[in-house]
């Protein structure tokens, strides 16, 4: 206790650290503020109704922190960035000009953020129509404005709150602590936490399994949290040997280094893949009500069966092998490696150290989406035991993923800067490490979530 509040203390005494802390804050309390600002023209009182719903609509507003459900001008908060920061990265991979953006370092970064930024108000644009057109009724507009110019409106207001969400996760990078877009999501979703938390204890308090059941509940939910902690930052690590060179008087190379390779180097996004086409079976029906009465589609759609969470874990290994194979490049490391006289003990150089990485990679990842696959049924086999939907989703999951991948990066960052001015890191022994949990930028490496 005495070492965790000097290590607050140190944190405090450095000028740049406690403004960069400072800053995040400010930003973070500009964010849930607005959440709360409601569009133009909708009766606030009729929206009550939305709330605690379930499937994808429930999973938006987690991720928007209860800003889809209050219809506020950041409904749609910043899973449009999100969106287009992933399809520019595929197209990274696909098409040749944006694999050469990729390569031409900071000028190609910033033309690549153009492209996500310009792709981030058509996607924004087109989900404001549709989010207007399903979630807001008409008996739920002022007579005044009237639906059309509702409409006409929201569609502005809506995109401009998230392209202002974006500027404000870009300036927490900037000027503030950790990754900017990652830490407001992770708020959002710590903003559902409190209102779980009681809707759990009210179900308990009511008879129904008692204070000793919820006790349970909550050292399970700790157990799970470590268990993701442990997929999250399980690393493999291939030493790495680098010849000697002697320039002048001096020594380099010589010594032995580590690749680190992630266990679950895809994150968070094969779960996001799976859910996207999980969605598919629900929204068959509406388009197509005559399949409504088939028995498989309607398993499928169903939340709670086996049926979906066996084709929701399997989805997730093959995604997870996926999305492993576009992002970690085997060639390419072994080239890095070659050009700076590195090489691994008893393998070749060249195509063999490339085969051999590539090996390591599909061995480790077969456990890592295996873990990753348990972890986002967790909350469905929370839900069915009888634990409340709202407090379920905090046991796996998408949201607990993101959780803990933002808070190890965001302790990371500050150790650093702890480290670097000569004060104890975060921790006794041993180093934290993590990455941000979702893409945020087209020029990057897409991250663990």
């Amino acid at each position: 206790m005495k070492k965790l509040f000097t290590t607050l203390s140190n944190i405090w005494k450095i000028d740049d650290l406690r403004v960069r802390i400072s800053n995040t804050l400010l930003f973070l309390l500009i964010y849930r503020v607005g959440s709360f600002v409601v569009l133009p023209g909708v009766n606030y009182a009729s929206l009550s109704t939305q709330k605690g719903k379930a499937g994808l609509v429930g999973l938006l507003d987690m991720f928007a922190g209860g800003s889809f459900s209050r219809a506020s001008i950041f409904a749609l908060g910043v899973m449009p960035y999100i969106s287009a920061s992933i399809v520019v990265q595929l197209l990274g991979i696909a098409v040749p000009y944006f694999t050469k953006l990729q390569k031409e370092g900071e000028s190609g970064r910033n033309k690549l953020n153009q492209w996500t930024r310009y792709l981030t108000i058509g996607i924004t644009a087109l989900q404001a129509v549709g989010y207007v057109r399903s979630q807001i009724s008409a008996d739920q507009v002022s007579p005044v404005m009237g639906m059309a110019a509702f409409s006409v409106l929201s569609v502005f207001v809506l995109t401009a709150g998230t392209l202002f969400v974006m500027w404000l996760g870009e300036k927490i990078t900037d000027k503030g602590i950790g990754n900017g877009i990652s830490l407001i999501i992770m708020v959002g979703i710590i903003a559902q936490l409190p209102g779980a938390f009681l809707a759990e204890l009210d179900v308990r308090n009511s008879g129904k399994g008692g204070l000793i059941t919820f006790i349970v509940e909550i050292v399970a939910l700790i157990g799970v949290v470590m268990f993701t902690i442990l997929i999250v930052q399980g690393t493999r690590k291939i030493a790495v040997q680098y010849a000697k060179r002697i320039v002048g008087n001096k020594q380099y190379g010589g010594v032995r280094q580590y690749i680190p390779l992630k266990v679950n180097a895809a994150g968070v996004m094969p779960i996001i893949f799976a859910q996207a086409l999980m969605f598919i079976p629900a929204t068959i029906p509406q388009f197509f009500p005559s399949i409504a009465a088939n028995g498989a589609v309607m398993a499928l759609a169903n939340y709670n069966s086996w049926e979906h969470n066996l084709l929701f874990a399997l989805l997730i290994i093959v995604f997870t092998y996926f999305y492993t194979a576009i992002t970690v490049n085997p060639n390419q490391m072994a080239d890095d490696m070659k050009k700076n006289g590195g090489f691994i003990p008893g393998v070749k150089p060249g195509k063999s150290t490339a085969e051999f990485i590539d090996g390591v990679i599909s061995r480790i990842t077969l456990p890592g989406s295996i873990f990753l696959a348990i972890i986002a049924i967790i909350p469905a086999f929370a839900s069915m035991i009888g634990i409340n939907n709202l407090f379920a989703r905090f046991f796996g999951g998408t949201s607990l993923i993101i959780l803990v991948g933002v808070v190890l990066d965001t302790l990371q960052q500050i150790e650093s800067h702890l480290l670097m001015r000569h004060y104890d890191g975060l921790m006794k022994t041993g180093r934290i490490t993590g990455r941000t949990a979702i893409p945020t930028s087209a020029g990057t490496s897409p991250p663990v979530i």
